[in-house]
């Protein structure tokens, strides 16, 4: 007997964070909100974690006396039923850290995604949404092509804006202009 397929079951931000509440996700799991779905993401390999903690060093750095430095943690996007944890945000500075409030894209200066295994999901499944949300910046750091996606401009439809800077480029934020990064840097 064949079965019918039903729809699937879409889950609200906050019944996400209940299920972390309740144990039902562990906190070890590696898992994001994408538009009401729970899914599971990819182990990060050593190359990826290696630019992560270079990043995360660099940032810090740099951007410590003027940004937050928002290292793996969750950025919700209540409108697209999202919640993702970029590798890398910088936030607006606030007193609390963001202890009282949720980290919304209204929030970020720039979020960066580290790709490797997940190029396709970044691209066109993760930037679309991030854009969507109105994240101002997005710098997808492709470490396979040893390229930095630039991704400005926000729209419903996409970012407006994007160009690729090579490993020989430079690049700076939009918050932060005058701080020059070379794209070797961020890569190693």
């Amino acid at each position: 007997m064949a079965t019918a397929m039903r729809e699937r079951r879409r889950f609200t931000l906050e019944e996400y964070h209940r299920m972390g509440a309740a144990g039902i996700l562990d906190e070890g799991e590696r898992v994001e909100l994408v538009e009401g779905e729970i899914v599971e993401m990819t182990p990060i390999g050593r190359v990826h974690a290696s630019v992560v903690a270079r990043l995360t060093k660099l940032f810090g750095a740099r951007f410590a006396d003027r940004a937050i430095v928002w290292v793996q943690n969750p950025v919700s996007l209540p409108r697209q039923g999202s919640e993702f944890q970029p590798d890398l945000a910088l936030l607006k500075p606030r007193a609390d850290f963001y202890r009282d409030e949720a980290v919304g894209s209204e929030d970020t200066l720039l979020v960066v995604e580290v790709m490797d295994s997940s190029v396709a999901y970044d691209r066109h499944v993760k930037l679309p949404i991030y854009a969507r949300a109105g994240a101002t910046e997005v710098w997808l750091i492709d470490v396979n092509a040893s390229t930095v996606e630039v991704h400005r401009e926000p729209t419903a439809t996409g970012y407006r804006d994007r160009r690729v800077v090579e490993r020989t480029g430079s690049l700076a934020p939009l918050a932060f202009p005058e701080v020059s990064l070379r794209v070797r840097e961020l890569l190693g």
